[in-house]
């Protein structure tokens, strides 16, 4: 059994090249960027107002000012501020040449029709200045950034209307077991619907990978050969449910070995999730996972999610947060490292959720993030900090 730490080293140490393909920005957010975007001009690209209001000279504002042009967004400005002079601008409307301030409306007291006077104290500049956000040439976003939807006005104000991206996995999700029945059908006798098989395409599609689900493999080691060696053939990773600890009909890994798999680990020291496998062949990762759900679905979150944004570009780190612990909460055996579904209260504490197993799918309704407990420690104290992991 291999410790949770260097199960994770392992799998970071794989090594992937994707391929690369243009998008069209609309279809950019999830992605993950393969180039750098370096801003081809100034933003913004000239002086322009911050608001309505009067652009002029700061140090006139204690005098009448004439109103010598109207100027609104994406208009060029054709008068110079002088002396006493202003120019009506809207937001976003091109400085004139002169002016060193706009003033807001809310600010100003109509004299007549061409005359204002400034009615504040003080006024900011309200201008937002040529190249005070970029300059051209700047490196606007960075080659692995995971684009997200406000990423998306940065690309398009940089020029970038087709970026570059990494090639969405294809992932072969199967389902092993004779009990196994799908979601639209009534379980009899001793049945139960698979849950796994869904659960991992909604987790491998949020991640902007591609599932392809399989669905349910009887419990043969011939036609688990026939679908592993299928799914090799056509897809970029493989996640297999079930099969994989210490039962008759556990045979996975013998069987991942003999389709050519080279199993780097089949045991890790965390809980749940001990009979996890883990092994490649070619470019291609292979993972054998617990067949019961919360197992699965943590697995995946702790060790597959990382590798598949790995194979997608992007440096994919544990982020964990220091909270504090909203109640007292012990466990009876602490030989492995832990992870417990929690929820947080309105104080931002921690909460466990009532589990009674890896078998226990409710425990994820409502579920933050995952709560960490390290090898040998029983028992965290109500006002403690934990690290949980957002899922």
């Amino acid at each position: 059994m291999i410790d949770f730490k260097e199960a994770l080293k392992i799998i970071g140490g794989q090594v992937f090249v994707p391929d690369t393909e243009r998008v069209d920005l609309r279809d950019a957010p999830g992605r993950i960027l393969a180039e750098d975007i370096i801003s081809d001009i100034d933003m913004p690209p000239f002086d322009r107002s911050a608001m309505d209001g009067f652009a002029c000279r700061r140090s006139d504002l204690g005098d009448r000012l004439e109103i010598i042009e109207s100027i609104k967004a994406g208009d060029v400005p054709r008068m110079r501020i002088g002396r006493n002079q202003c120019t009506r601008i809207m937001t976003g409307g091109k400085v004139p040449d002169g002016a060193d301030c706009v003033i807001m409306v809310e600010h100003t007291l109509p004299e007549d029709d061409r005359h204002i006077r400034f009615a504040g104290s003080k006024t900011a500049g309200n201008i937002a200045f040529k190249g005070e956000d970029l300059k051209k040439g700047d490196l606007v976003l960075a080659k692995g950034t995971l684009l997200r939807p406000g990423h998306i006005a940065i690309l398009a104000a940089a020029g970038s209307g087709k970026p570059a991206v990494f090639r969405q996995p294809l992932v072969a999700v199967l389902t092993t077991g004779d009990e196994i029945v799908e979601p639209d059908t009534l379980p009899g006798g001793t049945s139960i619907r698979n849950s796994n098989g869904p659960s991992l395409v909604a987790q491998i599609s949020v991640i902007g990978a591609l599932p392809d689900y399989r669905g349910i493999i009887e419990d043969d080691p011939s036609a688990t050969a026939s679908a592993i060696s299928e799914a090799l053939s056509s897809c970029d990773a493989i996640l297999i449910t079930g099969g994989v600890s210490m039962g008759d009909y556990d045979f996975v890994p013998e069987v991942l070995r003999s389709c050519g798999i080279e199993l780097f680990f089949e045991k890790v020291a965390i809980k749940p999730g001990r009979p996890t496998v883990f092994g490649k062949k070619g470019n291609i990762p292979v993972f054998g996972l617990p067949g019961n759900p919360v197992s699965a679905f943590i697995i995946f979150e702790l060790m597959v999610k990382p590798l598949l944004f790995q194979m997608m570009g992007h440096k994919y780190d544990l982020p964990a947060i220091s909270l504090p612990m909203g109640r007292d909460y012990s466990r009876k055996k602490a030989d492995r490292v832990s992870f417990i579904p929690v929820s947080l209260n309105s104080r931002g504490e921690v909460i466990p959720a009532e589990y009674h197993g890896s078998g226990h799918i409710h425990s994820l309704a409502g579920a933050w993030g995952l709560m960490g407990m390290e090898t040998g420690v029983y028992s965290i104290k109500k006002g403690e900090r934990v690290n949980v992991r957002q899922i």
